[in-house]
């Protein structure tokens, strides 16, 4: 399955409620006016954009017809995707990769949210790159998590720095830390306990477990990347906002993008909080990760408009 079919997949539900709506608004030969406009809000309203993405969209649709760039319900469509693609920019999405010395990349997010599987994900979308990979299981509440990790970590050629559960994950960071160092290694990829973004007590752990890495290895991480579960919608608004609090979130993983998925949360993330969704998780297996593609997002969000 390509990228586009995978995204058009996983936006299935999201598109429908979309398309319901868009479709007796976006009428060939309608002209704009402002009732129109109050019903293309509430057709992207069942997307799950968010109310104040959705009003800044409609904002910029006015705006575009007041100055006489569009004139017809027709031309809404290509206006509202090009507006949409455009908030990715290709720097945005890249990985920031550090100058010398290994990439630290950070892994946060909930419980269940797939943060876990994510992290092997990245480990193997590395191995493929030629880099060298070692994985620091800092997750160290759940056992499980541990000889998850350790799994994949073999099955994508990975090395990995772990300790007994229950074990102080902050001391795993900086142990891993070290060895990535002495191993010179390409990449570090840090998995962490999932934890509601509500539980002071573990955010403030997860903030130790950032700094010591800070002091450990220099400008790192790198990379922050919370992994937000594509079904839970306005939610994710929340936990974005708390997470970056606590560690400043660079970027995205959106995972368990299915059929269920409430894909228009991304759009709303991306206008609300500025930060850029960077992969996404496709499927259960270690290769179903791929990097965001804005275009074939917006594309697959309104196909067969």
């Amino acid at each position: 399955m390509g990228l586009f079919d995978a995204f058009k997949k996983g936006l299935t539900k999201t598109r429908d409620k979309i398309a319901s709506g868009l479709r007796s608004v976006l009428t060939v030969g309608r002209k704009i006016d402002e009732n129109l406009l109050e019903e293309l809000a509430d057709a992207m309203l069942a997307g799950d954009m968010g109310p104040s993405t959705v009003m800044a969209l409609q904002d910029e649709v006015r705006g575009a017809w007041k100055a006489g760039e569009i004139s017809e319900a027709q031309e809404i469509l290509p206006f509202l995707k090009q507006r949409i693609a455009a908030t990715w920019s290709a720097d945005d999405r890249q990985l920031r990769l550090a100058a010398s010395g290994p990439t630290v990349i950070f892994v946060v997010g909930i419980n269940g949210s797939g943060k876990t599987t994510s992290v092997a994900k990245l480990g193997s979308y590395l191995r493929k790159q030629g880099k060298s990979v070692l994985l620091g299981a800092c997750d160290t509440f759940r056992a499980a998590a541990i000889e998850q990790l350790a799994i994949w970590a073999e099955r994508c050629g990975a090395q990995i720095v772990k300790h007994q559960s229950g074990s102080d994950a902050a001391a795993v960071a900086f142990d891993a830390c070290e060895a990535a160092v002495a191993r010179n290694m390409d990449a570090l990829v840090l998995d962490t306990a999932g934890r509601l973004h509500t539980q002071d007590h573990l955010m403030r752990e997860l903030g130790k477990i950032h700094r010591v890495v800070q002091k450990k290895i220099p400008d790192a991480p790198h990379e922050t990347l919370l992994v937000l579960d594509a079904t839970i919608g306005q939610n994710a608004i929340n936990q974005a906002k708390v997470f970056s609090e606590v560690t400043d979130v660079t970027g995205l993983f959106l995972a368990k993008l299915d059929g269920s998925a409430k894909g228009g949360i991304v759009v709303g993330i991306r206008d609300q909080l500025d930060i850029p969704v960077k992969f996404v998780g496709l499927g259960e297996t270690i290769d179903d990760i791929e990097p965001f593609d804005p275009d074939m997002f917006v594309e697959a969000l309104f196909a067969g408009l």
